[in-house]
């Protein structure tokens, strides 16, 4: 007597039998997004934004204005057809400028992020798994830091190292990384007394392995969150230093800088400032919306909010 057996399932097949409830649950998470008219807004809005920033030298109309180009011909233009945004004091295309610095804004605004992330995710995850003396060292190092507004910090660290994106790169990232500390430290104390972390240290693996491999992949979705919301947060500080002169170094365009210069023209010269300023309001706004929605995505905890 002979049994049939069944064929034997292909990879993809064990993938997702393996991983059903993730599955499920992400299934759940769009769902929950997709109800949330806000959040679907949001990411729209920010993937408009990034095909902008990523296109727009292909496409400016006058790349030329990008660079410093003067015409004092084109003065102060109102918003035509040939100057969809108007021109600046320099005779200079404000659009062109304007979706020019959207590209910048996005470069700036992930290494900002990257750096500040490395730093904190790595200081909290140490800080939160061996604790004693190295959690105090860590932590009061990083309420000293909390202790001053961000952007102040970020203002005196700009001026003394001197104006250019670099250096206003680097400022920012200082004084973003202890948000990403408290939260890992925090999440890493209750993560460290879980089973699944004395189970990995029973079969001899290395602390940098725990918290590396077993413990941090867990707290991705707090981080990934976070940065979110953090992401347009950065562009507007971005902006605050290119408004008061640390920022970027002209002619490249900045938002800020534009704003800045664009004030001494208002209410005339309106354009000048105003679509700038409207960039950069809904890239802040996108990535708030989306960060909404993510929550909702990767929380499974979260209500529907429609």
């Amino acid at each position: 007597m002979t049994t049939l057996s069944s064929p034997p399932l292909s990879r993809w097949s064990r993938w997702k039998a393996d991983h059903a409830s993730q599955i499920t649950d992400l299934r759940r998470g769009i769902y929950r997004f997709s109800r949330n008219r806000l959040s679907v807004i949001g990411l729209t809005l920010v993937i408009l934004l990034l095909i902008i920033a990523i296109t727009a030298p292909l496409w400016v109309p006058y790349p030329g204005d990008v660079t410093g180009s003067i015409n004092m011909a084109e003065r102060l233009k109102p918003p035509s057809a040939e100057h969809l945004f108007g021109t600046d004091d320099a005779g200079r295309d404000v659009f062109s400028r304007t979706i020019m610095a959207t590209r910048t804004s996005f470069q700036v605004g992930v290494i900002i992020l990257v750096v500040a992330i490395t730093i904190g995710v790595t200081l909290g995850a140490i800080a939160g798994y061996f604790g004693g003396w190295v959690n105090q060292v860590i932590m009061r190092l990083t309420d000293i830091m909390l202790t001053f507004p961000g952007i102040f910090l970020a203002l005196a660290i700009s001026a003394a190292l001197g104006r250019g994106v670099l250096n206003a790169m680097l400022a920012l990232s200082i004084t973003w990384w202890p948000g990403y500390c408290r939260l890992v430290e925090a999440q890493m104390l209750k993560m460290r007394e879980e089973d699944f972390v004395a189970g990995a240290r029973a079969i001899g693996a290395s602390n940098t392995r725990i918290i590396f491999r077993h413990i941090l992949p867990n707290l991705l979705t707090a981080i990934i969150i976070k940065a979110s919301m953090d992401f347009g947060f950065a562009v507007l500080n971005l902006a605050a230093l290119g408004f008061i002169g640390v920022g970027v170094l002209p002619p490249e365009p900045d938002w800020g800088s534009m704003i800045s210069a664009g004030r001494r023209f208002i209410p005339g010269s309106w354009w000048y400032s105003t679509f700038p300023g409207l960039f950069m309001f809904v890239t802040v706004l996108a990535f708030n919306l989306l960060g909404d929605g993510l929550r909702d995505l990767l929380d499974p905890n979260s209500t529907v909010r429609s």
